[in-house]
């Protein structure tokens, strides 16, 4: 039997329909990812899920004694306790026993009390009998693998740390099955590449929402699609999705433009009147009112976001040059020695740790920081539109279209007027959600929001801090291209791989102590070019997650075998490429879960040894090129 299964889930708030009559089954052991664009319920059904939310019909059987445990989106704003008790937390009722016993541990730590002690030798005594001492070590164990300090307060972190907290708590209980709702959000490359190697070697089910596309194609094996209220099944890797969707959706765009065709020709027929009341053509008659009835009911692909930035008065060539530049907080060092020039047109990526000074290094280049030492130069003609990461730009009880407009009805976009409603309709904001309040927004509306008042205004540096969390697959792929293709200068913070490699042509990396160093191009070329330019601020880490050597340096020469191996080795790669793409064929097929089950596992264990397979060679071949001589 499954995890769990669910059969026709329907569920509405009032709008459009959320499910519309979904089934799903979860085995043991996959990983799998949802994916839709934003607003189209995703979060909404994995609180379904878990229990949060009950459907308006349909059935969810879970397996006896399931234990589910979730990560939620957003960030609550109403914690205040340690962190060894948030995380304990996610034990229940033995969880709150280990927070008492931690926390009058710690009180006897640091004054005597006989009450205190009697109160710490009852809890004592009740843990033992309920077998509570392994679980507290789970609660210091997890606590230790995520880097976590038990005795901070949670209100007082990083949203990156207090991410990590709430990851742990989720963690602790062992979960067969783990709902994940945006993971990587607020995470620093550093930890989001300890996240994946975790989550590879998690024994649990996963079921995760993300639209980080380096994470989601190395982590999913399964992926499935909540669009329109359908949920629709797509069996192996992200680059097979994205192929299949499209192929999918072509198909989709035929049929119905075929649909519309013939209830065209059906409506003329109609209008020719005696012949179609004759008693011989009411089946044709009823046939084309259910052709209509279907017209009414069709729910059309979303369209795209139309972002386009306006155009402003070009800066001077020169945007920021510094020499030699120092800044310290409360006798930290947090940058130091910073020399670099931004001319016009340059699209800079910054990258580090959460908490390292990334924004502290934004502002020193914006000018609103001055150095401590050294001196920062900036240009002329500046106008600055800058996107913040923790969304205080926007007043969470005013509606979308105030946030937008401050009660106007028309805005000035590139020399021309637009009505405010109609510039958010390109950001995928319908009418009557113009009106809704921002607290009611999810998280990918919220950035959407923020984007249009980005580019509303004229500008020609751009200053983006995280500007893509929470955004669609979809919206993150048009931000791309028009950053790409803007004129003016961008400075980018990012934690998103892939997005830092199509949008940057150079990087500042946070690196030792303090220390920022320029690269040319993105994330991609920072690694590649890290390896010969001094030691490693992120760590490599293995399958479980432990850092790992530093590669080795080149031998003078290959021997015979190991030059054998790497000729062998791309033929090899080739034959397991084709054999994982062959299974992917025929998973695709919708005959192939009505195999038997062993037959269905044996095939799905192919799969994943297969790949395996494939990982080991690619890194055998790196480890053999990597020694040749240069």
């Amino acid at each position: 039997m499954p995890l769990l299964r669910t059969r026709n889930l329907r569920l509405s708030f009032g709008g459009p329909t959320l499910l519309d009559g979904v089934d799903l089954s979860i085995e043991a052991g996959e990983r799998v990812c949802l994916v839709g664009r934003n607003g189209c319920g995703k979060s909404t059904l994995l609180k379904v899920l878990e229990g949060r939310i009950s459907p308006d019909d349909g059935t969810i059987e879970r397996r006896q004694g399931l234990k589910i445990a979730s990560l939620d989106q957003e960030l609550p704003g109403n914690i205040s306790a340690s962190v060894f008790d948030c995380v304990a937390e996610g034990l229940g009722k033995l969880g709150e026993l280990i927070r008492q016993f931690h926390q009058l541990s710690l009180k006897l730590s640091q004054y005597q009390d006989s009450k205190l002690l009697e109160q710490l030798e009852a809890t004592q005594h009740e843990l033992e009998t309920q077998g509570g001492w392994t679980l507290e070590q789970r609660v210091e164990t997890v606590v230790s693998q995520l880097s976590l300090d038990a005795d901070a307060r949670f209100d007082s972190l990083s949203g990156g740390i207090q991410r990590r907290v709430l990851l742990a708590r989720a963690l602790v209980s062992s979960p067969d099955l783990l709902l994940l709702d945006e993971p990587t959000n607020h995470l620093d490359i550093q930890t989001i590449e300890w996240l994946e190697a975790f989550l590879g070697n998690f024994d649990g089910t996963l079921l995760f929402i993300s639209h980080d596309r380096s994470f989601l194609a190395r982590l999913a094996t399964r992926i499935i699609d909540l669009d329109r209220g359908v949920l629709t099944d797509w069996p192996g890797n992200y680059p097979t999705y994205l192929k299949r969707k499209q192929q999918w959706l072509e198909t989709e765009t035929s049929r119905r433009a075929a649909f519309d065709k013939k209830l065209l020709d059906e409506e003329r027929w109609i209008r020719q009147g005696i012949k179609a009341r004759r008693t011989r053509n009411e089946g044709r008659v009823r046939a084309l009112q259910k052709m209509r009835e279907e017209q009414r009911n069709r729910r059309l692909v979303s369209g795209k976001a139309k972002i386009s930035s306006q155009s402003s008065e070009t800066s001077g060539k020169l945007v920021v040059e510094t020499i030699d530049a120092a800044y310290s907080f409360a006798d930290r060092p947090l940058i130091r020695n910073l020399n670099t020039t931004i001319l016009r047109g340059d699209k800079v990526g910054i990258i580090g740790p959460n908490g390292v000074g990334k924004t502290t290094l934004l502002r020193l280049l914006l000018g609103e920081l001055h150095p401590q030492q050294g001196t920062i130069r900036l240009g002329t003609k500046l106008e600055i539109a800058y996107f913040d990461q923790r969304r205080a730009q926007l007043d969470e009880q005013r509606s979308v279209i105030d946030n937008l407009a401050d009660g106007r009805q028309f805005i000035q976009v590139n020399d021309r007027q637009r009505h405010v409603i109609s510039y958010l309709q390109d950001f995928l904001f319908a009418p009557d959600r113009c009106q809704t309040p921002v607290s009611a927004l999810s998280g990918g509306e919220r950035n959407r929001l923020l984007l249009a008042k980005l580019f509303s205004k004229p500008a020609n540096l751009l200053v983006l801090d995280e500007p893509t969390n929470d955004l669609d697959i979809d919206t993150l792929d048009l931000l791309e291209e028009l950053l790409a293709e803007y004129a003016g200068t961008v400075l980018l913070v990012s934690h998103d791989r892939m997005f830092l490699d199509r949008v940057v042509t150079s990087t500042l990396v946070f690196e030792d102590e303090a220390v920022v160093n320029e690269y040319v191009g993105g994330y991609s070329d920072w690694l590649r070019q890290r390896k010969s330019s001094g030691p490693e601020k992120f760590p490599a880490t293995n399958k479980q997650g432990t850092v790992t050597d530093r590669p080795k340096p080149r031998s003078a020469k290959l021997s015979y075998k190991d030059q054998r191996e790497l000729d062998q080795l791309p033929q090899r790669i080739e034959r397991l490429e084709t054999e994982i793409d062959d299974i992917h064929n025929c998973m695709s097929d919708p005959d192939f879960y009505r195999l038997a089950c062993h037959d269905v596992a044996t095939k799905k264990e192919r799969l994943s040894a297969v790949e395996a397979d494939l990982k080991t060679a690619y890194r055998r071949w790196e480890e053999l090129e990597q020694q040749k001589p240069g």
